[in-house]
């Protein structure tokens, strides 16, 4: 008994002090803080990122998910840019991070930057803000982006696979680790809603399907239809196929995600998991049945706050004059 209050005590501890590191270190950023260093910086990332959506909009799904992968490790800092080297596996090489594209837009959208303002905008910041503006070309909310993150200098594989919440989780585990970020049960499935665009691998939920107790049978939570469906894309040992994550409407950034997962149509057992929790459950319904859906304000607020987990501001960090490499 005594155990458990010290663990209950340090885990709550834990959650203070992070949620103290969080709101000091926010205060180093605001809007428009390259409005005197460089003026033209967000537009220029705005044309950049518009040059590849439009061509290619499931693109914003990869910068969504870079986005959240980046500041879930070590906070917003540009870490999941940075390249391994000869004595050090970078968050890139950790396995939830392997399925990552888009590098070469952060890069191209850095190096048009550099040109005008050489060594004044971050990595950090020009994710954070590709991220937005990519979610916004392809229908889905905008909001304002706080800028002032400075690039971190450290990156270990290790460390994502211990902070990125996997498809698999709970909700207890998922309510945890987003706790431990300073972010809520709300944000938790507000955040999860960004899983109406893009497409996952069969690798991520090929256990739901097949061996789920290890019987040979499918998870129960999951609708029997919809398993039947995904076993036609996904054999038992695929696992490199890919499938729409809201099918029917992963190009487009709506609402849709949620009236799946009230229909147990959600793809991942994370998703399922938002119906096993009071709150979650009621943000879920809410959506799926309200025609004046709040998800995309609500999106927009639980984006602003996870963009300020852990960044680096004042002193701290740098600015890198690449984006794969430190200085």
């Amino acid at each position: 008994m005594e155990t458990a209050k010290l663990s209950l005590l340090v885990f709550l501890q834990l959650l203070l002090v992070a949620s103290i590191f969080e709101r000091a270190t926010a205060q180093g950023l605001k809007i428009g803080f390259y409005q005197h260093t460089c003026p033209t910086a967000e537009n220029v990332i705005k044309k950049t990122t518009s040059k590849y959506i439009s061509r290619f909009p499931t693109l914003a799904a990869a910068l969504l998910r870079m986005h959240f992968h980046d500041c879930f490790v070590r906070g917003c800092d540009g870490s999941v840019l940075l390249n391994s080297t000869s004595n050090n596996q970078a968050e890139k090489a950790a396995i939830p991070n392997l399925s990552l594209t888009g590098f070469n837009i952060i890069d191209f959208a850095k190096s048009e930057v550099e040109k005008i303002c050489p060594g004044v905008v971050s990595c950090a910041d020009i994710l954070t803000l590709v991220a937005r503006d990519a979610v916004s070309m392809i229908n889905g909310p905008y909001w304002n982006v706080p800028t002032g993150r400075r690039d971190g200098k450290v990156s270990v594989a290790l460390e994502a696979l211990t902070n990125l919440p996997p498809p698999f989780a709970n909700i207890t585990t998922l309510k945890a680790m987003f706790a431990v970020k300073g972010l809520n049960a709300k944000d938790l499935v507000v955040l999860s809603g960004g899983h109406t665009i893009g497409r996952a691998a069969c690798a991520a939920f090929n256990n739901r399907l097949y061996n789920f107790t290890g019987r040979g049978d499918a998870d129960p939570s999951l609708d029997p239809n919809y398993a039947a469906n995904l076993r036609k894309k996904c054999g038992p040992t695929d696992f490199s196929t890919t499938v729409e994550m809201d099918p029917g409407s992963y190009k487009t950034f709506d609402e849709d995600y949620y009236t799946l997962v009230d229909k147990r149509r959600g793809l991942f057992q994370s998703d399922s998991a938002l119906l096993n929790d009071p709150k979650t459950k009621a943000y879920v319904k809410l959506q799926a049945t309200t025609q004046g859906s709040t998800f995309a304000k609500d999106f927009a607020e639980s984006m602003v706050k996870m963009g300020n987990i852990g960044v680096l501001t004042g002193n701290a960090g740098q600015i890198r004059k690449h984006c794969a490499f430190v200085n």
